[in-house]
């Protein structure tokens, strides 16, 4: 699947009243031309319009005179798909991370998806991939980079840049989270 959509092709494609309808008729399971046009309250020609716009932008498969399925291998491919400028660690994510750095402390978490997802690939990078860390170490480690480590290390989580699992505390008493790193970019030596 090496020629995905861009996120922002999906979203220009949907902005359009009527292919969001077809799609929506396709996803609820119309599967022919004149089910879709039905569901969705379209009339045929602007129905076959939008199908075969959808089609072509690779959300749906299908044609005229046979049964149209929403590709959902191909939604669920682009929303994995980290953005552009955090896959290809160039550039554009340290400077992204740049402007919320002061020092050695990041000073804001931002409100932009991409944007936070950059600044966290950036703290995944302090985790050691295949170490487990205990709640308490990564507490450790966040609350050195911004005051509210409770927060870090939920997107951490949430994002999958981290995950966890409860492991039996020493004192037997109750359980502790364990963290390991299971996403973000990872520095390769080119040498090995």
């Amino acid at each position: 699947m090496d020629d995905l959509p861009e996120p922002r092709d999906l979203l220009a494609l949907l902005a359009e009243p009527d292919r969001l309808k077809a799609l929506a008729a396709v996803a609820l399971g119309a599967t022919t031309l004149d089910a879709v046009a039905e569901r969705a309250g379209l009339a045929p020609r602007a129905a076959a319009r939008a199908l075969n716009r959808l089609v072509a932008g690779g959300l749906l498969q299908g044609a005229p005179g046979s049964r149209y399925d929403v590709r959902v291998d191909v939604l669920q491919a682009v929303a994995r798909r980290p953005p552009a400028d955090l896959a290809e660690g160039g550039q554009v994510a340290s400077e992204v991370v740049g402007r919320f750095l002061r020092g050695d402390r990041h000073v804001a978490i931002p409100a932009s998806r991409r944007k936070r997802l950059a600044v966290l690939d950036h703290l995944a990078g302090l985790f050691e991939p295949g170490r487990r860390y205990r709640e308490r170490e990564v507490n450790e480690i966040l609350r050195a980079w911004h005051p509210d480590y409770a927060m870090l290390r939920r997107y951490l989580v949430d994002e999958g840049f981290l995950d966890r699992a409860d492991a039996p505390a020493p004192s037997g008493k109750r359980s502790d989270k364990v963290y390991w790193r299971v996403g973000g970019t990872v520095e390769v030596d080119e040498g090995l």
